[in-house]
């Protein structure tokens, strides 16, 4: 959030005053988004796809079923303690619950969206999750000629080819007018797997240099769903990665003066998924102009997860919080070689109180807080709740 950086640039005098009024902020933040009604009625599914944020069980169905070749960095998600507040065991979810999309499907009253391998019974009119750990917003044949791609049919391109396969199955007529009039797809976020593979090998510029051709990517796979038929589009933007613990013990020793004073943040690479975000919402302005008739929202995450880090304690998190709560002895207990769900990993007593999971990804609790501040509007473009009117509508 500007606001944040800004503090570190005045002078104390403003500096305190600044504070002062942002705390306030988070407060009427904080009191907005503690009571947020179920919305019943409004879509009656949700196509889902993505990444690890997004994934619903993909990945370790389709590593059971031999779909995808498995990988021991992302089975971590597929064994205890993944899954231990909600489920109570391992779903596939890379967190110790519930994920944003799944707080989505149940603010309009639906069930939790189930994840699609290949191969499973679908619902006739029902949601589909197809978003899978570790796809990239580049298709396969970017990735092989990089010599960067270790996960095969994952890809965004994958995704989407998938769903375009299954629409026979679940729409009622050829056209789907009856399903995407009343559905919700969640498109993404995409990209964060590209860029972590630049990251991982301090790559800065590689990473920069892709942006434009990731946001391109996404912007392709809108207007192909418009094409399709959709209507409703949420489409997500990156997490502040700069306050995310994988990407702090990567940098970690870097010079204090990259630091956010005010979060502890990395200042830089918070400033890399705002330049990536702000790419995305030109896109998707022109693609509204294209297609006045779709309803495309913009899904705030970065600002709705730098709340939470920016004023922990208003939203209920406690200690150290830029630590994961499951991990390893280590700069904000992430060791990179040793994960979650792993023998010599720990796990904290109370996850709620943490925003971080694992290093790469959120707790429940945090998930709770960004979807909430989604649905009530507040990190959405346009506000999500006219999206809901227009379902209600074809519904009718």
């Amino acid at each position: 959030m500007a606001c944040l950086y800004l503090l570190t640039k005045t002078s104390s005098t403003n500096a305190l005053l600044a504070t002062v009024v942002v705390g306030l902020v988070a407060v009427a933040v904080a009191v907005a988004l503690s009571s947020s009604p179920p919305v019943v009625g409004c879509y009656t599914s949700i196509f889902g796809f993505g990444d690890s944020i997004t994934d619903t069980g993909n990945y370790m169905t389709s590593c059971l079923k031999g779909v995808v070749q498995c990988d021991d960095e992302y089975l971590k998600c597929s064994v205890p303690p993944y899954g231990e507040t909600f489920f109570h065991r391992p779903t596939g979810r890379c967190s110790d619950g519930r994920l944003i999309i799944d707080f989505i499907a149940e603010h309009y009253g639906l069930p939790l969206v189930p994840p699609y391998a290949g191969g499973e019974d679908i619902k006739l009119g029902g949601s589909v999750n197809f978003a899978v750990i570790g796809a990239p917003a580049l298709d396969d044949t970017y990735r092989d000629e990089q010599g960067t791609l270790t996960r095969k049919d994952i890809s965004m391109k994958a995704q989407l080819d998938r769903f375009k396969n299954l629409l026979p199955s679940i729409c009622k007529t050829s056209n789907c007018e009856e399903i995407f009039g009343s559905s919700l797809i969640v498109f993404g976020p995409f990209g964060g797997d590209d860029y972590s593979s630049a990251m991982s090998k301090k790559d800065i510029k590689e990473a920069h240099l892709l942006q434009p051709r990731i946001v391109n990517a996404i912007a392709s796979a809108v207007e192909e769903l418009i094409e399709l038929g959709a209507v409703n589009i949420m489409v997500p933007g990156l997490m502040p990665d700069g306050c995310i613990a994988i990407t702090l013990t990567l940098f970690y020793g870097s010079n204090q003066n990259d630091y956010d004073l005010t979060t502890g943040c990395l200042s830089w690479l918070n400033e890399f998924s705002q330049n990536h975000n702000k790419l995305l919402q030109n896109e998707l302005n022109r693609i509204r102009d294209r297609h006045p008739n779709v309803f495309i929202t913009y899904a705030d995450y970065y600002n709705a997860a730098l709340q939470l880090f920016g004023f922990p304690a208003k939203y209920g998190f406690h200690g150290r919080t830029l630590d994961a709560c499951c991990g390893s002895e280590g700069p904000y207990n992430v060791d990179t070689s040793i994960g979650c769900g792993f023998p010599s990993s720990n796990v904290c007593a109370d996850p709620s109180s943490y925003i971080d999971w694992d290093g790469p990804h959120l707790t429940e609790a945090a998930n709770r807080w960004i979807a909430k501040g989604l649905l009530n509007g507040l990190y959405t473009n346009p506000n999500i709740t006219a999206s809901c009117v227009s379902a209600t509508l074809n519904n009718l």
